[in-house]
């Protein structure tokens, strides 16, 4: 399906209407075109000077309503999940991880996320995998600086210095948003544990 005609009439009526200060919202109410028809159309419109402080005002509206819905969902979940996870709960947000982020060969995960990683740690442990047991390796951009990346990973994984066994430097390419690099975490003969959360992601796979 192509995009929309518009007569003359309603191009100009768009425009005016963008000029007087309505929003994106408001227009399609009055026009009853979608957004992306409206929007090419006002993309380069500015807003009419005596309209301007009426514009400002919809638009702290707009972030003001934005925030609150913020607060209206952290309340709703935080009914939800009221009080502490349970091991059930904890074993299944593990197993939804490892589903998509974890190696399906081994017991073995790799992101550059530091609280992904740090609660896939904290609920390995639900599992029994102790700090021995884990071994941990860094994949570090050329232009980060290795030692704060090191002390980084070890303080945030509340892990001591012998966890990390290596760090690989990734030639030719910038950190981008990765400021620490990615971090691999590994369990050491890790067969019992692995079989125990594949387990869990083919049950929560024949369920739906």
């Amino acid at each position: 399906m192509g995009k929309p005609v518009l007569s003359k009439a309603e191009i100009i009526q768009i425009k005016s209407l963008r000029e007087t200060g309505h929003t994106l919202g408001e227009i399609k109410n009055i026009v009853k075109r979608g957004y992306g028809t409206i929007f090419r159309y006002v993309k380069n419109v500015p807003i009419l000077p005596q309209y301007q402080d009426v514009w400002k005002v919809k638009r702290g509206g707009s972030k003001s309503r934005s925030l609150k819905g913020w607060q209206k969902a952290e309340e709703q979940v935080a009914k939800i999940f009221d009080g502490v996870f349970s091991l059930r709960e904890k074993l299944l947000i593990l197993a939804a991880l490892y589903w998509g982020e974890g190696n399906k060969n081994e017991l073995s995960l790799i992101n550059g996320d530091p609280s992904l990683v740090k609660i896939f740690i904290v609920f390995l442990r639900e599992l029994g995998v102790t700090t021995k047991e884990l071994k941990i390796s860094l994949r570090l951009f050329e232009e980060i600086n290795v030692d704060e990346a090191v002390i980084f990973w070890l303080e945030t994984l509340n892990l001591p210095d012998n966890t990390i066994i290596k760090i690989n430097i990734i030639k030719g390419k910038k950190k981008g948003k990765l400021k620490y690099g990615m971090c691999r975490v590994r369990v050491e003969k890790g067969g019992e544990y692995f079989k125990k959360i594949i387990s869990m992601i083919r049950l929560i796979r024949s369920k739906n």
